[in-house]
């Protein structure tokens, strides 16, 4: 095969992949997907690039990306910079004051506007903002329990500044989507009492997703989706079969939350919600455009639903 008979065939490939994506595209077209960004997906350079070009062709496809952030690691980073030391309890950091500070710093003021400025050097339009502005996210202060010892008696464990969403307020979300806009959101949550809170990016994204009725709920991880327990990947799982694993201890550890983020914006209206492998290249596309996809799609019971198919 010649040159140029080989670059024919790779853009006659290109153009069947193309047109196998249309009716995917033809199904998202005009509807809101909220997609948590976190993980490797944010910290290997390829991996980088491939999202912000994968969101904006996303946007050019008709469809209405709101992407929520996390930053863990880059907190991490700056905080042992700046010496300040840090606690975790139940997989969470406890957030003093000098620690929300950093917190604040390094989600909205570094991390948050880093993605705007990919995204629009990818030919996009994306606006940076944090659940404080405009009260977005109304948040209160979490609390954990812990039991003390075998006698189960629970002590209240105090993590500072960390919060969840009370109330998503969708105006300035609404108005940046209907300006053509593609919002670029930080998990940072306003109190009543006017305080910041520190919000968990999947308890954020979950709770953006179920207030904006979106088709779609991404939450990108470090890992393949849900395994069972033989480490196969689950590609579908319902409300009745997720705690028939929990219970049985198929699904533990930091996998229990994601999902519950899940079940809970699917229970409040968003069409079905997926744990994607970040990790992989154009990991959002595979899971749209594909019948492939690219993790485990999360839905209500199916007495209770009519399952939506993969893609």
């Amino acid at each position: 095969m010649s040159k140029k008979e080989g670059a024919l065939e790779n853009w006659l490939s290109n153009a069947d992949m193309l047109t196998a994506a249309l009716p995917y595209m033809q199904k998202y077209n005009g509807s809101i997907v909220v997609i948590k960004y976190g993980g490797n997906a944010m910290a290997e350079s390829e991996l980088v690039e491939s999202f912000c070009n994968d969101i904006v062709f996303l946007k050019q496809s008709g469809l209405k990306p709101v992407i929520v952030h996390g930053g863990g690691p880059q907190i991490g980073s700056m905080l042992e910079r700046l010496g300040i030391k840090t606690k975790f309890e139940s997989g969470m950091r406890i957030t003093d004051e000098n620690t929300l500070e950093v917190v604040e710093m390094v989600l909205a003021g570094k991390i948050n506007k880093d993605i705007a400025s990919k995204i629009n050097s990818a030919g996009g339009k994306a606006v940076g903002v944090s659940g404080k502005d405009s009260s977005m996210i109304i948040a209160e202060k979490l609390t954990k329990q812990k039991n003390l010892d075998e006698s189960n008696i629970e002590k209240i464990i105090d993590l500072g500044f960390v919060g969840i969403p009370k109330k998503i307020n969708n105006e300035i979300i609404e108005t940046l989507i209907a300006d053509d806009f593609i919002p670029i959101i930080a998990p940072l949550g306003v109190g009543d009492d006017g305080k910041t809170y520190n919000i968990n990016a999947d308890t954020a994204a979950g709770a953006i997703a179920a207030s904006l009725k979106s088709k779609r709920l991404l939450i990108l991880t470090d890992v393949k989706g849900v395994m069972d327990s033989d480490q196969n990947l689950i590609k579908e799982a319902d409300e009745e079969k997720i705690e028939k694993m929990i219970n049985t201890g198929e699904v533990s550890g930091g996998m229990i939350p994601k999902i519950n983020t899940c079940l809970d914006s699917v229970k409040d209206g968003v069409d079905a919600a997926v744990i994607v492998d970040g990790r992989v290249k154009h990991a959002v596309l595979l899971e749209l455009f594909t019948d492939h996809g690219a993790g485990t799609l999360i839905t209500v019971s199916y007495t209770h639903l009519t399952l939506p198919t993969k893609a």
